[in-house]
């Protein structure tokens, strides 16, 4: 299965260009760093040319006669230069932030030689350059900056507020203490308010983000589960086929070859024969049924459960096509009730329901894989539930006498399959060719907690159960 795509691709991933280690603007970041100084300069030249008739057509106003500077004349031009060359500096915000903060902060300082009224619009340009650097510089690397800003508005408004009042009567002295007061509150104004502000702005941005990123990783964790079962059901399902078609189809391949043999020499035998492949056949085909009816939501599908009893039976369907003996040592309930042999239990008590359909498809695997690779040799399955803790089974062939009926280049999914199956139900699997030139699965399932059983009269019951081939 191909790997699941990322739901959103940033657009800035496609930048070309771009600075190492830095990440690239997007088109919306790049459309913002040019808005943001055009609208600061507009709405700093519009306050300048708007402020002087709103006030003359004011009744009350407290502003003197002639205290705003007049369109075009010195100090007019001073502070629309400084409002350009603020908004021009600002156009580095994103590249450098603190830079671009200490140097919009100076422009107002330079601007007091030429003192007016409105000399505080150039404080909004530093107000902006305080909230884009907060938004993008942590603040334990931008407080220096801070720092410089703050100092540079207070000795600009200070020289300003002294320049127009003086000492007066009060001295020289008390004149620059009322003077660097004022430019102290001009500097929290223009300064510590905007960063508390951008502090709360970026922290329900970071809180915003944060959710973000965790229903991103909620979302690919779900993916992740997805696939994961997924690659569980295809598992389950190539397990399915294979051994389907591994038992049956190897048993009417060989079947067939038999039946080839006996036509002329034993019509009888060959009759037989061609009843086990339709038997056979069929078989397979109501496997598959069941299998896909697994895979349709549109109606429901039986599923037969595989039982360790239920191997009884598939050894029996497999001595027409070879060779196979079945020895099944049972194992008893405990001490006897009464005097007389200890009563059996049933075959595989205390084992789980996936754990005997694992065992019934290894040894259903392990049948068709002796068919098909060592056609002709002897068989043993060994059904061992003497033990109280765990339940044996073992099948061993000897070597082939007769050419194997062919070969998978790229096999050993029968084996892989056995595996999956043992480590899913935390069995234990040896597989491997034995002295004699024959090859040997054994399978050990651990058993359950058996429950005490009740006293009761002891049957009679065979203690080894030995059948051969027929």
């Amino acid at each position: 299965m191909a790997p699941a795509e990322p739901r959103a691709q940033r657009p800035e991933v496609e930048a070309q260009g771009a600075a190492p280690g830095r990440r690239p603007a997007t088109a919306r970041e790049r459309r913002t760093d040019v808005l943001v100084p055009l609208g600061t300069f507009v709405v700093g030249l519009g306050l300048l040319l708007g402020l002087p008739p709103l006030d003359a057509a004011d009744p009350d106003s407290i502003v003197p006669a002639g205290a705003y500077p007049a369109v075009s004349s010195g100090p007019w031009l001073v502070l629309a230069l400084g409002l350009l060359v603020q908004s021009a500096v600002l156009l580095a915000a994103r590249r450098a932030p603190r830079a671009t903060l200490v140097a919009v902060s100076v422009v107002p300082v330079l601007a007091a030689v030429a003192p007016t009224t409105l000399h505080g619009l150039l404080l909004l340009p530093v107000v902006v350059a305080v909230v884009l650097a907060v938004l993008r510089v942590p603040l334990a690397r931008l407080w220096p900056a801070l720092v410089a800003a703050a100092a540079l508005v207070i000795v600009a408004e200070g020289s300003v507020l002294y320049s127009a009042y003086g000492a007066g009567r009060a001295g020289v002295g008390i004149g620059i203490s009322r003077s660097l007061g004022q430019g102290f509150l001009q500097a929290f104004g223009t300064v510590g308010l905007p960063v508390l502000i951008a502090l709360v702005v970026r922290s329900r941005r970071e809180v915003r983000a944060a959710r973000t990123a965790e229903a991103t990783a909620v979302d690919r964790e779900e993916d992740a589960r997805i696939d994961a079962a997924v690659s569980r059901e295809r598992a389950a399902m190539a397990r399915e086929l294979h051994d389907i078609a591994a038992h049956h189809l190897s048993g009417i391949a060989l079947m067939s070859a038999v039946i080839d043999r006996q036509i002329d020499t034993d019509p009888e035998r060959a009759h037989e024969g061609v009843r086990q492949v339709r038997e056979q056949s069929t078989a397979v085909l109501e496997d598959l049924r069941r299998l896909v009816g697994l895979l349709r939501d549109d109606s429901p599908a039986e599923r037969a459960v595989e039982t360790v009893a239920g191997i009884v039976d598939l050894v029996e369907r497999a001595r027409f096509r070879s060779d196979v003996r079945l020895d099944v040592l049972p194992g008893t309930t405990g001490a006897p009730a009464t005097a007389g042999p200890a009563a059996p239990r049933p075959l595989g008590d205390g084992v789980g329901p996936l754990a005997q359909l694992a065992a019934y498809r290894t040894v259903q695997e392990a049948l068709a894989n002796a068919a098909l690779h060592a056609p002709g040799s002897p068989c043993t399955v060994t059904m061992d539930d003497r033990a109280d803790d765990h339940l044996t089974i073992r099948v061993e062939n000897g070597p082939a006498t007769v050419p194997a009926l062919g070969s998978t280049p790229a096999g050993g999914n029968g084996l892989r399959g056995m595996r999956e199956r043992a480590e899913l139900v935390g069995a234990s699997l040896q597989v491997g060719p034995t002295d004699t030139g024959g090859w040997t699965v054994s399978l050990r399932l651990g058993r359950e907690a058996l429950p005490t059983p009740a006293p009761q009269a002891a049957t009679a019951h065979p203690g080894t159960t030995t059948e051969g081939p027929r």
